[in-house]
């Protein structure tokens, strides 16, 4: 059985940087992320409410499980069918669920949709990746990356607030309709954005089927595993910041997403060539050492100043993690296997914030409030790590420090001296 994607037309990639679509994909993005996000820092207190306290830990958990399972066959249909029509199926996922969380009020329900809803992290962000990859110079990768996200972090930035202004205001009904809301108009404005992938197939069902090498893509090991001990602390800070905020006497628990999210913000505006300029591997070392910095902080965090210094670190990190380690993946992947390679750095981000919030949930289950302290201390520890393994690789692995600038057909220097 063969099922025609309605995003067939086919477009060559332009050499601009900022054009229609991409400005397109940011605003999508940005309805996108605050859709998935608004409900986060309530998500704790209404599963308690239903009776399943002891299953907090799974609420990140079983969302990244299904993101990072479904990544290779995201790769997959993003490097065959093309970009625009996995971004809208990540976006068409997020809008029923929205729709169906007031409806499905038992714990295994409520448990039942996470799992579902951790398809639309799976799909949407590896083609848009792949899109961005597609449409701007490779030496301008990490400020379009970094432009890009800032979209996203605003997202992620409001979401939370608007989410808890609205359980708190309306009801948690309304906050799942509204999430819903945003999703649709996500998909919207995807509709309305050319295909940058040049041969496309109609959708079949055969594409579903993986052969062992295009489930991981080897050139992206590298970024997977600085990326994999990075996103252990976002997991930990997803799951238990919400109780830290309680104890701290914060009622908004959205308000560390916010103030993260303007730091993110304000680096991405300020730093965001920085790696096209400077290279990825010594800036993700820097940025990854500020993480450390961060998780060290909230581990001793009892002060409100301390707290907010936290966050503001916390977001500096990832304004500068996120773009750069998506640039470098581009870097070291091959045009007509992009998608699989920004799957391949999604598995790691899914599978670090899976393990952080499993990790971080049974400390809490199990040691109580100290367990907050000892999450966010594996988190600056794994950060630290991943710090080492980068001065490492900057050192050792030179020839994988270079990136095929597919414009000029020649070896351009990434990371490291000529």
């Amino acid at each position: 059985m063969i099922v025609r994607s309605p995003f067939s037309r086919s477009v060559s990639p332009g050499p601009s940087l900022y054009t229609l679509s991409f400005w397109l994909l940011s605003v999508s993005n940005f309805l996108f992320s605050a859709s998935f996000s608004m409900m986060i820092p309530e998500l704790p207190n209404y599963l308690t409410r239903l009776g399943g306290r002891e299953y907090v830990g799974l609420i990140i958990a079983l969302f990244t499980f299904t993101a990072g399972v479904s990544r290779p066959f995201s790769g997959k249909i993003t490097d065959t069918v093309g970009r625009v029509p996995v971004m809208a199926f990540g976006s068409l996922v997020c809008f029923v669920c929205g729709f169906l969380y007031p409806y499905l009020i038992t714990v295994w329900g409520f448990l039942t949709l996470r799992l579902i809803h951790g398809f639309s992290t799976g799909t949407k962000p590896t083609a848009t990746a792949a899109y961005v990859a597609d449409v701007v110079p490779a030496n301008r990768r990490g400020e379009a990356m970094g432009m890009l996200g800032l979209f996203t972090a605003m997202g992620m930035s409001l979401g939370p607030a608007i989410g808890s202004w609205l359980a708190t205001d309306f009801s948690m009904n309304v906050m799942f309709w509204v999430s819903s809301a945003f999703a649709l108009l996500s998909i919207g404005i995807l509709l309305r954005m050319p295909e940058t992938l040049v041969n496309t197939q109609p959708f079949r069902f055969g594409l579903l089927r993986l052969k062992k090498q295009e489930i991981f893509d080897k050139q992206a090991i590298p970024p997977f595993i600085v990326l994999l001990l990075q996103s252990f602390s976002s997991g930990v800070v997803l799951t238990v910041i919400s109780d830290l905020s309680a104890t701290l006497g914060i009622t908004n628990k959205g308000l560390f997403f916010t103030v993260y999210t303007i730091a993110s913000l304000v680096v991405r505006l300020i730093f965001s060539k920085s790696s096209d300029r400077y290279g990825r591997v010594p800036v993700l070392a820097i940025s990854t050492a500020v993480l450390a910095l961060s998780m060290a902080l909230l581990v001793v965090a009892d002060t409100l100043v301390l707290f907010w210094t936290a966050a503001i670190f916390y977001g500096m990190s990832w304004g500068m993690n996120s773009p750069t380690v998506q640039a470098w993946t581009a870097d070291l992947s091959d045009e007509h296997t992009r998608g699989r390679a920004m799957a391949t750095m999604y598995i790691a981000l899914e599978a670090g914030i899976g393990l952080g919030a499993v990790g971080a949930g049974w400390l809490l289950n199990h040691v109580g409030e100290a367990g907050i302290e000892a999450s966010f201390g594996v988190g600056g520890v794994l950060a630290l790590l991943a710090v080492g393994y980068l001065v490492w690789f900057w050192r050792k692995k030179p020839e994988l420090i270079r990136h095929k600038v597919n414009d000029a057909d020649e070896m351009a220097l990434v990371d490291g001296e000529p």
